[in-house]
């Protein structure tokens, strides 16, 4: 059984796929789940998150592009860019704990990003934390 972090890691690649021109990778997701192992609650978890984010990608974008001092989302890696939007996501719609959800950001930025990226993507997800509570 696939863990929660398997599955963030999971979704990340389905944004990614989408963000790159990948338009039928929706079509894709259920093999893309079975073939991680991510079954039942799991499953209903990543389900949520990849749908929760693209029902609502434009005010997540919006979320993320207001911290974005020099830069803007356009400017960003792909991956980053997934990653933010899952952080974002979960940080604006869910009840999860935001250091939990700041902390996996971090970590999937570790593994799939460039070294600069972690400190990029916890930067961002902790002003639209600090923003969120003020």
């Amino acid at each position: 059984m696939a863990t929660r972090h398997q599955v963030r890691e999971s979704i990340v690649g389905l944004l990614y796929a989408s963000d790159i021109g990948n338009d039928h990778i929706d079509n894709f997701a259920d093999e893309i789940f079975e073939e991680k192992k991510i079954r039942n609650k799991q499953k209903d978890f990543a389900l949520d998150l990849y749908n929760g984010i693209k029902e609502n990608i434009k005010d997540i974008d919006l979320s993320i592009d207001e911290h974005l001092k020099e830069w803007n989302l356009d400017k960003i890696g792909n991956v980053e860019r997934a990653i933010l939007r899952l952080g974002a996501y979960e940080l604006n719609y869910t009840k999860l704990d935001s250091a939990v959800i700041i902390n996996e950001a971090i970590e999937l930025a570790k593994k799939l990003c460039n070294e600069t990226s972690p400190r990029f993507i916890n930067g961002v997800l902790d002003a639209i934390t600090k923003k969120k509570t003020t």
